[in-house]
């Protein structure tokens, strides 16, 4: 594959291509905004001799404080093409690094529904493939059609498109999560024709209940716990505590509730907080470090364990 000249920065500090706002420098940096540079840019790595990491918009990820000494690349990749398949569906082809909130407004114009739950996500469609990302019942999966990889191996780097069977995606998961050798490139997506006021009125919706229900008014990465799968507790631990009970039906446990039930909603280390709005954000009051978030992600930990005998399981990703 053909590869583009880059232009590669030095010391550039990652707390500023993090939605938390944490993080220490990374020694080399690019942004990329074709496939060409983004070759470029592993080349250039490669003779080097130094590894190197893809990130969007940092939505999902908490960078520690220390000096990174990997090459950055940040997936500025960024385009939507409709492709019109019948009168029920469309196709949408849309670069990695497309915000999601330009594909929600993309919909919208063209009265295409299935993006509604991603309103206030600050990240990018490549993102959410990559985490299998879902909200309001609803994941990516349910609307991906095809993924278009560059696969990375020591001797070559070469183009690859995965059907939405073969993403293998699952709670919070994908092929792309646990295989570090396929960098998304683009995203095929499948939306349904649907009236616009209706669409406008779940984007609405939906973007009121995270305004009441999540401290959009911090910085912060999202959900930092996995829920529970109902199905995975013991009938000993819904006897000790049957108000779980009430979670059957949903199929899963709130790791949110858990946290509440541990008095832990408010608690603060350093700059960081447990969000008094949604215990399950940790967000940045105004000078956390990374070592704040850590410890208060210990914390959770040992005492949702201690008292509920459940180990919770990060979401996001630690750098």
């Amino acid at each position: 594959m053909e590869s583009e000249k880059i232009e590669v920065k030095k010391n550039v500090l990652l707390k500023d291509y993090s939605t938390f706002k944490i993080g220490g420098r990374v020694k080399y940096f690019v942004e990329v905004k074709n496939v060409s540079q983004l070759i470029g840019a592993i080349n250039w790595a490669h003779k080097k001799g130094i590894s190197f990491f893809v990130l969007g918009r940092g939505s999902n990820i908490l960078f520690l404080d220390k000096e990174h000494k990997e090459l950055a690349i940040k997936c500025a990749i960024s385009y939507i093409k409709p492709k019109k398949s019948n009168q029920k569906f469309e196709v949408l082809y849309t670069g990695a690094g497309t915000p999601l909130e330009q594909l929600i407004q993309f919909s919208l114009k063209e009265s295409l529904t299935g993006l509604e739950w991603m309103v206030g996500i600050p990240g990018t469609i490549g993102g959410a493939v990559y985490n299998n990302a879902g909200a309001f019942g609803k994941e990516i999966k349910d609307i991906v059609r095809k993924v278009k990889v560059v696969k990375i191996s020591r001797k070559t780097i070469e183009s690859k498109i995965f059907s939405n069977k073969d993403c293998q995606f699952s709670y919070r998961n994908s092929l792309f999560k646990k295989n570090k050798n396929y960098i998304i490139v683009e995203v095929e997506l499948e939306l349904k024709k649907e009236k616009k006021y209706k669409i406008k009125s779940k984007i609405k919706e939906n973007l009121l209940y995270r305004k009441t229900h999540q401290p959009l008014e911090y910085p912060s990465i999202g959900s930092i716990f996995k829920n529970i799968s109902f199905s995975s507790c013991s009938p000993s631990l819904l006897e000790k505590f049957p108000d779980l009970k009430q979670f059957q039906n949903r199929k899963e446990i709130p790791a949110a509730y858990l946290i509440d039930k541990c008095d832990l909603k408010g608690r603060k280390i350093g700059g960081a907080q447990i969000s008094k709005k949604h215990s399950n954000f940790i967000i940045n009051t105004g000078k956390a470090t990374a070592e704040d978030v850590m410890i208060l992600i210990s914390l959770i930990k040992q005492k949702v364990r201690d008292k509920f005998g459940i180990q919770l399981e990060e979401e996001i990703i630690i750098f």
